[in-house]
């Protein structure tokens, strides 16, 4: 990857490195679920606090120099976007990475590119990574990789292999990033905490928590943990013992604990249900929030809702309101999720008529949270009119928003509602991550009323998913069975589909093959 001229130790001239690291919040539906993620498999401090840490931790630093880029005159680009004199700096172009309200991640990779290729704009080391970093956000992780093969081995240097690094990490790139960390040790660039503390949140993500004591023990021979390392340690603890003695370590390491850590500590108290140590270090979270971290808001609101206080959660959102002009829309689907869970329900459409009126998204997550819970409270009628006015108003379903439908139907056993939504679910992504538990739950369904033409349906909806495997083909044999009837030249489908038949398979088949044959030939493809 990095060639026989790959340099150690340059620095980027501002003393400092790093690239971002962000996770995406899953949405958190009140009530009994009815949609499994794989994250929730995760123990639930790490649930709930994962995407706090990593988010809070990785504040874009990867280059600390605010020095301008002064130009006499207004340029353009070769897109003719005007880049004008002045104002244009890294920080600018950091923030704009954070925040897409402020520029475009491509017109923010096009002013990179521009800089790149003037010769007067002189850049470094931290001006590569942000590039790099740009790119893996624009134009994925070949192309971010390529960009990183392609540099002078002089720029192969601490900053841009740490970007290199991060963007491993936001695919989940676990290999890659080992490796990379390996070659890294070698060079000597492992004297800062955030390599480690990107690998951390990585562990983290992925539900590798064993690694997570093993690689901290590595990070304490080359350097010193900070505050974002043991929210990070913190997090994937789910015991009080332990989860105490790194809170007791971080102190007399004399690191000032933010409201992360406390958001930590008190989301396992809850867990625990040490409620008294747990409004101690919810106090303590909400004398640190201020209008500079705003998420932590949504965190007092979520863990007040865990404690079942509804008066504080009111209070919090007051305030929330009281400083900031607008709420948007995660905070609205927090405050909406909370009162879901409080069994606030008519307060929770009141503030969801409140968004729907100021929002101009038409994010789909915001109602599902209501979706989910008239669903949940086997409310269909209900669901099935609010689904109506949603899409009336503009908002376009989502994969959750169908796939929420289609648990709807299949409580009512109403097959060909749930066929219809599972088809359109599927079909609302470039590539579906297959749900093992409602495909056996509709296999199952379809099973029980013996209804063949239905199984083959789902067959050939799993098919355009790309997610047809011997276990699929064996339930479509199960309700071939259940109906007594002979499927059509399934051998031969499964052969096409390239399907190796199991032991199951093969007795399916001879059961079914002293069964009349099916009437079911249209539906086959």
């Amino acid at each position: 990857m990095f060639g026989s001229g790959f340099r150690e130790k340059e620095s980027c001239g501002c003393g400092n490195e790093g690239v971002t690291c962000r996770s995406e919040k899953n949405t958190v539906l009140s009530g009994n679920m009815v949609i499994s993620h794989r994250f929730s498999e995760l123990p639930i401090t790490v649930r709930f606090n994962v995407g706090l840490a990593i988010q809070n931790y990785s504040h874009w630093i990867i280059c600390h120099r605010s020095s301008e880029l002064h130009r006499d005159n207004p340029v353009r680009d070769s897109m003719g976007l005007a880049i004008q004199s002045g104002p244009l700096n890294r920080t600018v172009i950091q923030r704009g990475i954070g925040d897409s309200k402020l520029l475009s991640l491509g017109y923010l990779s096009q002013i990179c590119e521009w800089m790149n290729i003037e010769d007067d704009i002189k850049l470094q080391s931290g001006d590569y990574a942000v590039h790099l970093d740009l790119i893996a956000k624009v134009r994925g992780l070949g192309s971010a990789e390529k960009f990183f093969e392609d540099l002078p081995d002089r720029l192969k240097c601490q900053p841009t292999c740490t970007a290199l690094l991060h963007t491993y990490v936001q695919y989940k790139e676990s290999s890659k990033a080992k490796a990379l960390m390996e070659k890294m040790s070698e060079c000597g660039f492992l004297k800062y905490p955030l390599p480690y503390n990107h690998v951390l949140s990585l562990y983290i993500s992925t539900g590798q928590l064993d690694e997570v004591p093993v690689l901290i023990q590595e990070l304490k021979k080359n350097t010193s943990p900070d505050v974002f390392t043991y929210n990070l340690w913190l997090t994937a603890c789910d015991d009080v013992e332990t989860a105490e003695k790194i809170f007791l370590e971080l102190k007399k390491a004399k690191i000032d604990p933010d409201w992360v850590t406390y958001s930590t500590l008190t989301s396992l108290y809850i867990k625990k249900s040490l409620l008294e140590k747990a409004e101690f270090t919810l106090k303590e979270m909400e004398k640190r929030v201020s209008r500079k971290v705003r998420v932590a808001y949504s965190s007092l609101i979520t863990l007040h809702t865990n404690m079942g206080k509804k008066d504080e959660v009111n209070r919090i959102w007051k305030k929330m309101k009281s400083s900031f002009n607008k709420m948007n829309d995660a905070e609205y689907t927090c405050m909406i999720s909370s009162l879901l869970k409080l069994e606030e329900f008519e307060e929770a459409e009141t503030l969801y008529t409140e968004w729907e009126s100021i929002s101009p998204t038409g994010d789909s997550r915001v109602p599902n949270l209501l979706l989910a819970a008239y669903i949940n409270k086997h409310q269909m009628e209900t669901a099935e009119k609010f689904f109506n006015q949603m899409v009336q108003r503009g908002i376009k379903p989502s994969y959750t928003t169908w796939e929420l439908c289609t648990w709807g139907y299949l409580n009512q056993k109403r097959l060909d509602k749930v066929l219809e939504c599972f088809k359109k679910a599927v079909g609302s992504v470039k590539k579906w991550d297959p749900d093992e538990r409602i495909i056996r739950e509709v296999f199952k369904s379809l099973e029980e009323q013996g209804n063949v033409e239905g199984a083959e349906q789902l067959l050939i909806s799993l098919r355009n998913a790309g997610h047809v495997n011997t276990e699929v083909y064996n339930l479509l044999l199960r309700t071939y069975v259940k109906a007594g009837k002979m499927p059509l030249i399934v051998a031969e489908r499964m052969k096409k589909d390239k399907i190796q038949m199991d032991d199951e398979t093969h007795k399916l088949i001879r059961l079914t093959s002293k069964m009349r044959v099916s009437e079911v030939s249209s539906c086959l493809s």
